[in-house]
This record gives structure tokens, sequence and C-alpha cells, in this order.
């Protein structure tokens, strides 16, 4: 059995969704989104081990928000980088030893134990599981001057979990940092690795918006 990890990065500054807190602990039907992210790990398993990367501003937030919301479960917190390469960087530091990691964005709280189970299953055959949706409209592609439809079927939305065997992913971020790598799996490819997409779920929305969080306020009541 693989040890599993959980690295999740909550570094949004709340600027897009114009808030003064950042995203990550605004509330979510009664709770910080964040605690809505980390509980959907403890769901999917007791035995994870959840690395949290915040911007070290964040760090006293963050204990009071455990201490306001009755949050005990253990959470090992390390502080965030400039981009999000270098905050996962930092926090691929905190774990020793080998197994399987899934790095999720703080901001998708309504991640399933279904999609965490089938990431990590994947990632134990593959060495790598990304979750992805197929997109629902049509596409184009834009220069200056022209506009090109586009085969939709031919592209996908990528989400989180990205899912890695610990050697390959710490190996990956010893990369020099570049624009291309938007992403933990586009580090993983530039390292000359082969990408394993599944499955993803369109409900796994990332909170960046106001409308997302009306979005993510309507699925929620819905499931309950």
């Amino acid at each position: 059995m693989n040890s599993e990890y959980a690295l999740i990065v909550a570094g949004g500054k709340g600027t897009r969704i114009k808030s003064k807190l950042p995203k990550q602990f605004l509330e979510l039907k009664g709770k910080p989104i964040l605690i809505h992210t980390l509980e959907a790990f403890y769901r999917y398993s007791e035995n994870i081990t959840i690395i949290l990367v915040l911007p070290e501003d964040d760090f006293a937030i963050w204990n009071d928000i455990c201490k306001k919301y009755n949050f005990t479960r253990p959470v090992i917190l390390q502080k965030g980088g400039e981009t999000r390469f270098q905050s996962v960087k930092n926090g691929l530091e905190k774990i020793e030893g080998n197994g399987l990691v899934a790095i999720h964005d703080g901001v998708r709280p309504l991640v399933s134990e279904d999609i965490i189970g089938a990431s990590f299953r994947l990632a134990a055959v593959h060495q790598s599981a990304v979750a992805a949706v197929r997109l629902k409209e049509s596409i184009r592609m834009t220069d200056q001057d022209n506009t090109k439809a586009m085969d939709r079927s031919r592209f996908r939305l990528i989400q989180t979990p990205q899912t890695f065997s610990i050697e390959l992913i710490k190996q990956a971020y010893q990369l020099k940092e570049d624009p291309t790598m938007t992403d933990d799996a586009s580090v993983v490819e530039k390292l000359g690795h082969t990408i394993s997409l599944f499955e993803g779920s369109y409900e796994n929305i990332k909170i960046t918006t106001p409308e997302d969080l009306i979005v993510a306020e309507a699925l929620v009541k819905n499931k309950s």
C-alpha cells in the first residue's frame, strides 16, 4: 500500500472575488471554503497526510479559523512562495519517503471522495493522474486578425487533484520555473513524462469569482 499525501495549495488573495479576506477563508454554507476542501480529503481517508500551503501572513488567520470552527484535524502547515510553482515546491519539502501525492487547489471544495480515490488508483499505475472534463461549449482560436473554429472534442479542461508518484513530482520540481508551467501536469510533462488524464466532474469547480461562490452554494445545498 502506497503512503498517500494531499498537498493543498491555498495562496489566493481574493482579488478577483473582490474580497478583503483571501477567498479560501470565505464562508460556504456556514464554514470556510478551505475547511470544506480539507474535509473532503479526510472523508476519502482517515490515514491521509495533509500538507497545507498558505502565505505566511495567513497562518494567524488559519489558526483563528481552526479555533472558531473547531477544526482539529492534523494538518502540516508550510509557507507558500511568490508563485504557485514555488508554493508546491515548498509543500513537497514536507514529504519524506515515497508514495503518492494529490496536489489540489484549496478553493475546489466540492471534490468528491470518488475523484480523489480514482486519482490515487490511477497514479499508482501510471505515476500521474490528472482530473479533466470535456468542453461543453464551442471554442475558437484567435490571433490578432482572425478567429478559427476548433474541434472541441480534442480539448479538455484541467482540474485538480493532480496526483503523482512522489519521486516523479519531486524530480520535476527541480526544473527551472518558466511561464509555460501553469500547473503540476505541465511541470511533469516538461520533465518528459506522459500525463494520464481521468474523468473529473463539472461540480469540482474552482472558486475564483463571485458567481462561482453562488454556484458552489447551490451545489452544496443540492448535495445535502
